[in-house]
């Protein structure tokens, strides 16, 4: 039998090459989601540069907004059978009924910065008498603020982590200068003790 030439070590990826395979795909399928954390995660792996700000960027307008438009599709045609269907969703509903009646424009350029709203918000608007083209229009405008904001973080938060990781890199170095002098010190002063010693 022939033995495989490949050993673990060497068809195991790197967290690197997992993250540039695997992010973009990731980015997308959390924006549609409304996942802010993926969002987060993928803007600071922007910084280090394993991926692409604007790419990261695009996806997550793109994810955002077709997230969106999904739910309101389908609050628009399913929407009072799924309220009828689970009491719970129902309850949940209650809320953004009465935002949509005040503020109707806001809450769907906003609805997605909104927790606890995210999903059953947009389903919800859906069923309201809001024309489909005015929800496209306003939340394009909101997936165009949420997208760069919330990368923006991650790439943010990337840049503190980097700056945390150099003042640790610093202070070890620091701790390992000042411990290799106290040592050297240390023994001479032992080797000074025991010349006196041996000469008295």
């Amino acid at each position: 039998m022939a033995r495989r030439s490949d050993s673990p070590q060497n068809s195991r990826m790197s967290l690197p090459d997992l993250v540039s395979q695997y992010g973009y795909g990731a980015v997308f399928v959390g924006s549609l989601l409304e996942g802010e954390t993926v969002l987060l995660l993928a803007g600071a792996a922007a910084h280090q540069g394993y991926l692409s700000f604007a790419v990261v960027v695009g996806l997550a307008f793109c994810g955002g907004a077709l997230g969106d438009q999904i739910l309101f599709a389908i609050g628009r045609r399913y929407g009072v059978t799924l309220l009828q269907r689970y009491p719970r969703l129902a309850v949940r509903a209650e809320p953004v009924k009465g935002l949509v009646r005040r503020h109707q424009n806001w809450l769907i350029v906003g609805v997605r910065f909104m927790y606890g709203l995210r999903l059953i918000g947009p389903l919800v608007i859906g069923m309201s008498e809001v024309p489909a083209r005015r929800f496209l229009q306003l939340n394009l405008l909101g997936a165009a603020i949420w997208a760069p904001l919330v990368v923006g973080t991650g790439h943010l938060f990337g840049h503190a982590i980097a700056l945390l990781s150099e003042g640790i890199e610093r202070f070890e170095s620091i701790a390992l200068g000042t411990l290799v002098a106290a040592v050297c010190i240390g023994g001479l002063w032992r080797w000074v003790r025991h010349v006196r010693r041996t000469d008295s």
